[in-house]
């Protein structure tokens, strides 16, 4: 989870500081770790906002937003944020994490049974680019109404 992230914190302007970060997924089906990096983004976020209100920072080290999904092949479908069941099912199974800029930060998965070509991986990371895309704009009305 750190690891995405740092990978969009401009360390210079977050300056010497450790940022902890507790993740604790209350309610979920499946995609713990993902639903975990997209929230753990959102506290960050509310974080360098209060130190830049508090003037403790000059300028907000963070460029840009990060999100993360599920995907997967379940009974030859491609599907979006699998849950415990299709997880379980799933011939392959993907976890994608990536920028607002649309810039991927990590792509793990794993085929179980048989290998995949590269059109299904390319169909499996436009389908998680574009439930991040939502992911996002959820995260954006978080902050917004934290304003």
């Amino acid at each position: 989870i750190g690891r995405s992230l740092r990978a969009v914190v401009d360390m210079e302007a977050l300056g010497e500081r450790t940022v902890k970060i507790d993740c604790d997924v209350i309610q979920a089906d499946g995609g713990t770790r993902t639903a975990a990096i997209t929230g753990a983004w959102v506290a960050l976020a509310l974080a360098c906002r209060g130190l830049l209100d508090a003037g403790t920072i000059e300028r907000d080290p963070l460029g840009q937003g990060v999100a993360a999904t599920s995907v997967g092949i379940v009974d030859g479908l491609p599907l979006l944020d699998l849950c415990y069941e299709e997880d379980s099912r799933a011939d392959v199974d993907m976890n994608v994490v990536m920028t607002s800029a649309g810039h991927f930060i990590e792509v793990q998965g794993t085929a179980e049974g048989a290998p995949f070509p590269k059109q299904m991986l390319d169909t499996l990371t436009d389908l998680a680019w574009a439930g991040i895309q939502e992911l996002l704009e959820a995260q954006r009305g978080v902050l917004e109404r934290a304003s």
